[in-house]
């Protein structure tokens, strides 16, 4: 069955004014969620062609969302403020992939694994992102370790020390 996409269409892209300004497109097409943080949608697709993926569209301040596309990206795509691009988006509902050392960790300690299973999707993958940038090994077993702390003590990831 193929998935329909949320856009398939051609975009403007933007810059916000100032010096560090953003270049984004808006995507008035889609709405903002009522149950994600500030609105956000995730969503995955290309951007003339390159592929995204966990990607969130913001609220622009004016209701709309807008899809914003980063340095990189440009670069790849060699479009830039001005130029049109061409999208395809469709949602991500992706589940999270849980390494199996973390899962193993948490299921060890039933007061972090039933907080950790009572947070949304998005506050889960925060955690997980916060883990695995880890650079070195020494430094993902320490953030296993304080995530399992701070779980343990029913405390979001902006709440952990």
């Amino acid at each position: 069955m193929n998935e329909k996409p949320l856009v398939d269409k051609e975009y403007l892209l933007e810059k916000m004014p100032g010096k560090c300004g953003w270049t984004y497109t808006i995507i008035p097409e889609i709405q903002p969620d009522p149950n994600a943080p500030f609105g956000w949608v995730k969503v995955r697709g290309s951007i003339d062609g390159y592929e995204i993926k966990s990607y969130h569209l913001m609220p622009s301040g004016e209701g709309n969302l807008l899809l914003a596309v980063k340095s990189e990206i440009r670069k790849k795509i060699k479009k830039q403020a001005g130029d049109c691009v061409y999208i395809i988006l469709y949602p991500d509902n992706e589940p999270i992939e849980f390494p199996e050392e973390f899962l193993l960790c948490l299921q060890d300690d039933s007061e972090a694994w039933q907080f950790f299973n009572s947070l949304n999707k998005s506050e889960q993958e925060k955690y997980i992102k916060w883990i695995y940038s880890a650079k070195t090994e020494q430094t993902k077993v320490n953030r296993i370790a304080k995530t399992l702390v701070g779980l343990s003590k029913s405390k979001k990831y902006a709440d952990r020390e």
